[in-house]
C-alpha cells in the first residue's frame, strides 16, 4: 500500500503560527505534527509516500528530505510557479487535483492508496482499514467518525446505507441541514479508477466534488465508522486543546519528553532553573537550554519551548510559549499560545506584540533590552 500526505494548504485558521510554518509541520511535543503520520504509516508497513506542497513548501522538504531517517521513501510534488519577478508562488490544485497532478506527472498510483490529511494525529488501524475496504470491493473509502451535531458544520458529513455504501456527501452542513452525524476524518482508501475520474489541469476537491460524484454515479464508494484516536488541528483553540490534553495525559501514546525533576515538572538538557521563591505547579514541559528566573511563576498545564527565558516575577499560566520566548519581569502570559511576534489566546483572537499592554514577551535572543537598562544606569 502506498500514501499520500495532503501538505498543500496554508492553514489560515491556524494563524499566527502558519505565517512562517506549513500548517503540517506545527509542533506537537516539539516534533511536527507530519511527523507522527510519516511514523504512523511506517509502522503499518508503507515505506512509499508521496506528499504535496505549496505553500512554504521548502520547510516540509528540508526537515523530511526522502524519508530516509523515517525508514521511508518520501516523494515531493509542488503546486505553484515562478513569477516574472523570480518569486514561488504557491498555487494548491485543492486535495484531489493535487492526487491527478501526481499520477499524470509519472503514474504513482498504481495501486491501493491511503490519502491522509496532513494535519491530524492518528491511531488508525490502516491494515484492518484496508482489509474491510478490499473485502467489499470498495473504489473508494472514507473512514468516519461520530461527532455531536453541533460541530457537524465543521467537517464533511458522510450519508451511507447499512451496508456502509455512501449515498450522498455534504460538505459541511448546518446543524439542521446535515442528514448525517458521520463526519469524514480526512482519511482515504482510492483505487486507481478513482482518480481517473478527477479532471485534469484545474483545482478540484476530494470532499466538496469527488466525493458526490462518485455517490452520484453509484460507485462502489463506501465509509468505515471506526473507534481510533482522531485528533484534528483545525484551528488555534484545537492547537491549545490538544497541547493541554497530552500535558495531562489525556491522549494515549504520547508521553511528555525530558526529565522529570519534581512532580509534574519535565525539563529537557541543559535547563537552568532557580528555585528561590519560584514557583512551578504541573504539568509543566520546560525545553532545553531555557531559564527560569528566581521569582517567577508557571502553572500548568504549560509547554516551554527551548531556549526560552522566565524573568523573576513573571507569570505563565496554562500557555504555550514557542522556541526563544522570553516573557519579562512581572509580565503575565495566561491561556496564551505565544509564537515569535504574536500571542493568540483560546477564542482565536491575535496580537502583535507592539499591542500588548505591558510589552510581556520578546525573542529571547534578542539583548537590546539588556543594554538599555545598562545604560540608563549608567546616566
Amino acid at each position: 500500500m502506498k500514501a499520500m500526505i495532503l501538505a498543500a494548504g496554508k492553514g489560515t485558521r491556524v494563524r499566527p503560527l502558519t505565517y512562517e510554518l506549513p500548517k503540517p509541520m506545527i509542533p506537537i511535543l516539539g516534533k511536527p505534527v507530519m511527523a507522527y503520520l510519516v511514523e504512523h504509516l511506517q509502522r503499518h508497513g508503507v515505506s512509499e509516500i508521496m506528499v504535496n506542497v505549496s505553500y512554504l513548501h521548502e520547510k516540509i522538504e528540508e526537515y523530511f528530505g526522502e524519508g530516509h531517517q523515517f525508514g521511508v521513501q518520501i516523494g515531493y510534488s509542488f503546486e505553484g510557479y515562478i513569477n516574472e519577478q523570480g518569486e514561488v508562488v504557491p498555487e494548491p490544485l485543492g486535495s484531489a487535483g493535487g492526487i491527478k497532478k501526481i499520477q499524470e506527472f509519472g503514474g504513482f498510483f498504481d495501486e491501493t492508496v491511503v490519502v491522509l490529511c496532513g494535519d491530524a494525529l492518528i491511531d488508525l488501524d490502516l491494515k484492518s482499514a484496508l482489509y474491510e475496504h478490499r473485502r467489499k470491493g470498495a473504489m473508494a473509502t472514507v473512514i468516519t467518525r461520530e461527532v455531536p451535531l453541533d460541530k457537524v458544520s465543521s467537517y464533511g458529513v458522510v450519508v451511507s446505507d447499512e451496508d456502509g455504501r455512501v449515498r450522498e456527501f455534504q460538505e459541511k452542513p448546518s446543524r439542521d441541514e446535515a442528514k448525517s452525524n458521520c463526519a469524514s476524518t480526512g482519511i482515504y482508501l482510492f483505487e486507481p479508477e478513482v482518480i481517473d475520474l478527477i479532471p485534469s489541469g484545474q483545482v478540484f476537491d476530494i470532499g466538496s466534488e469527488l466525493f458526490p460524484l462518485l455517490a452520484q454515479r453509484g460507485l462502489p464508494f463506501y465509509c468505515q465508522t471506526r473507534k481510533f484516536n482522531w485528533i484534528d488541528i483545525g484551528s488555534v483553540k484545537d492547537y491549545w486543546e490538544v497541547l493541554q490534553g497530552v500535558l495531562t495525559g489525556g491522549i494515549g501514546n504520547m508521553t511528555v519528553p525530558g526529565v522529570q525533576v519534581e512532580d509534574g515538572v519535565w525539563v529537557g538538557l541543559n535547563t537552568s532553573i532557580d528555585w528561590q521563591g519560584t514557583r512551578i505547579v504541573g504539568p509543566v514541559y520546560i525545553g532545553s537550554g531555557c531559564r527560569i528566573e528566581a521569582g517567577a511563576t508557571i502553572i500548568g498545564p504549560t509547554w516551554v519551548g527551548h531556549g526560552s527565558q522566565i524573568s523573576s516575577g513573571a507569570r505563565v499560566v496554562r500557555s504555550v510559549l514557542f522556541e526563544y520566548t522570553r516573557v519579562l519581569s512581572d509580565a503575565t502570559i495566561d491561556e496564551l499560545i505565544v509564537f515569535k511576534d504574536y500571542s493568540v489566546d483560546r477564542a482565536g483572537e491575535m496580537h502583535h506584540v507592539s499591542q500588548a499592554d505591558c510589552g510581556g514577551w520578546m525573542n529571547a535572543r534578542d539583548r537590546r533590552v539588556d543594554r538599555r537598562s545598562e545604560e540608563n544606569v549608567a546616566k
